[in-house]
């Protein structure tokens, strides 16, 4: 889960400011500041989406550096917070899902994100809208051929290292790598790139959920800045923020989409599994075989199950 993650990071003693007091405008202010932004999005030719982990904790899933933040915790000598599902059961939220929606519309061109929770792809974002910069706890890759396996489970490792499984791709006979980066691990190139590009095309930029302290993801949305284009929703970099709004992320998504005269689909989640039957015949008797296994490989852990009942009809025969 994100605090097992959090565990299993190298150390580093600065990992930015810490336990920041959550600031809130008053509600007529957050209202205006809401229109304001959603004016932003019609306007938009080119709306790119910058997203950290408050995006997530509505999910159940503590942040970093917020007053109950894993980080903040640990550098207090403190008990880390407990999170309110286990990680591989979290279900993508208000604002993942209002996402999806402006993606499908052609609204929101890309999103860029901090986060290594899955949520973004789980939602439905497609692949090829979304850069995750630090990785993804549920997806490995192979190294040789570049094929991504998105999983169901929790990767047992970060910082790229060997996941003790291999590429299925006929003739790649690569060993799969997890995609989470280390603190002293360079950002994926393909992800990078285009993260640089959309930041570069983008009019607008709207960030969610960041404190945009984390180099060097954080200098993306100032590319935005440079190339003419507009920030909306930054802390730490208030002063180049068109727009600034200290609020609930659910809350100003859930009023802009009101304005857009959008709706926000819900989460459907799909899990997949294999029910493999056999049967041979013994004394006249017929004996069966029933094998339930992950797709992702008969050793992957099936964690959405949690038992099995077979029923079977009783036929009687005249003899």
């Amino acid at each position: 889960m994100a605090l097992g993650y959090a565990e299993k990071l190298s150390f580093k003693a600065d990992v930015g400011k810490l336990g920041m007091p959550e600031l809130f405008d008053p509600a007529q202010d957050v209202d205006r500041k809401i229109a304001q932004l959603a004016q932003l999005i019609q306007e938009s030719k080119h709306l790119v989406a910058f997203t950290g982990a408050g995006i997530s904790t509505s999910c159940g899933i503590p942040d970093f550096r917020g007053p109950k933040g894993i980080w903040t915790l640990q550098h207090e000598g403190k008990p880390l917070p407990k999170a309110d599902v286990q990680f591989h059961q979290a279900r993508p939220g208000t604002t993942h899902m209002a996402l999806v929606e402006l993606v499908c519309a052609g609204i929101l061109k890309f999103i860029i994100s901090q986060n290594i929770d899955g949520l973004h792809l789980r939602s439905g974002i497609p692949r090829d809208k979304l850069s995750e910069l630090h990785g993804n706890s549920f997806m490995e890759t192979c190294p040789s051929c570049g094929r991504e396996y998105l999983r169901d489970f929790e990767m047992e490792t970060i910082g790229i290292k060997r996941t003790g499984r291999r590429c299925s791709v006929p003739g790649c006979v690569g060993r799969l790598v997890d995609t989470i980066v280390d603190w002293e691990g360079a950002l994926p190139p393909k992800e990078l790139r285009a993260a640089e590009k959309h930041c570069k095309e983008a009019d607008l930029i709207v960030c969610l959920g960041t404190s945009l302290q984390i180099t060097p993801a954080c200098n993306l949305p100032l590319k935005t800045v440079r190339a003419g284009g507009k920030l909306v929703i930054a802390t730490p970099k208030d002063k180049k923020a068109t727009l600034v709004i200290h609020a609930r992320v659910d809350q100003v998504i859930l009023g802009v989409m009101r304005l857009l005269n959008r709706n926000i689909p819900p989460f459907i989640r799909l899990d997949h599994l294999l029910v493999c039957c056999s049967y041979s015949w013994l004394n006249n008797c017929v004996k069966w075989t029933l094998r339930i296994e992950s797709p992702h490989g008969n050793k992957a852990p099936l964690q959405f199950i949690k038992h099995v009942e077979v029923s079977l009809p009783l036929v009687v025969r005249d003899e």
